[in-house]
C-alpha cells in the first residue's frame, strides 16, 4: 500500500474519531438525563482515546513507513457494565421521539460509518500491525454500535407498547 494512501486512511480516521467525539461531547452537554450525559461522555472518551492512538499510529507510520506494534486497547469488560446499568436508566429517563433518542440513531449512523472504514481497511492492509490496529478499532466501534443499536430497539418498542402497536 503506497504512504499516500495509507496516511489519507489515518487522517480520514481520525477525523471520522474527532466528530464523533464533538458530537457526543454535544449531546452530553445539551441533555436533560444523567444517563445519557454520562454514556454519551463515556463514548466521547473513548473516541478521544482513539484520537489519540490514531495520531501515533499517523506520526510513527510518518517517521518509519510502517506501523507501530498495536497492542489490545485496555477496558472493555468494566463498560460493559456501566452500560448495562445505564440502559434501564436510558430506557426510563427518555423518550423515543425525543432529543436523546434521535442522538442515539445519529450516534449509530457515526458508529457504523467507522466500523465500515476500519473493517474494510483491515480487510485490505498488508502490513500486520496496521491489520491489527483497525481489526480492534472495528471490533471497539462495532460494540459501541451493538450497545446504542439495543438501546434503540428498547425505545422503539417501548413506544410501540405504550401505544398499542403490538398485532397480539
Amino acid at each position: 500500500m503506497d504512504a499516500k494512501t495509507t496516511t489519507d486512511i489515518l487522517k480520514e480516521a481520525i477525523l471520522l474519531e474527532q466528530r464523533g467525539r464533538t458530537f457526543y461531547s454535544s449531546v452530553a452537554s445539551q441533555t436533560k438525563s444523567d444517563a445519557v450525559k454520562q454514556i454519551f461522555t463515556m463514548i466521547a472518551n473513548e473516541e478521544e482515546d482513539h484520537i489519540r492512538f490514531l495520531s501515533e499510529q499517523y506520526s510513527h507510520y510518518r517517521k518509519h513507513n510502517v506501523f507501530s506494534d498495536v497492542t489490545v486497547h485496555p477496558g472493555g469488560a468494566q463498560d460493559e457494565v456501566v452500560r448495562s446499568v445505564l440502559s434501564e436508566e436510558i430506557r426510563s429517563q427518555i423518550s423515543a421521539a425525543g432529543f436523546e433518542a434521535a442522538a442515539i440513531s445519529a450516534a449509530m449512523d457515526f458508529e457504523a460509518k467507522a466500523v465500515e472504514l476500519y473493517s474494510s481497511r483491515a480487510e485490505s492492509a498488508k502490513d500486520p500491525n496496521e491489520k491489527s490496529l483497525y481489526k480492534m478499532l472495528a471490533e471497539w466501534e462495532r460494540g459501541h454500535h451493538k450497545w446504542l443499536a439495543r438501546i434503540d430497539k428498547e425505545l422503539r418498542e417501548q413506544v410501540w407498547y405504550d401505544n398499542n402497536f403490538w398485532p397480539f
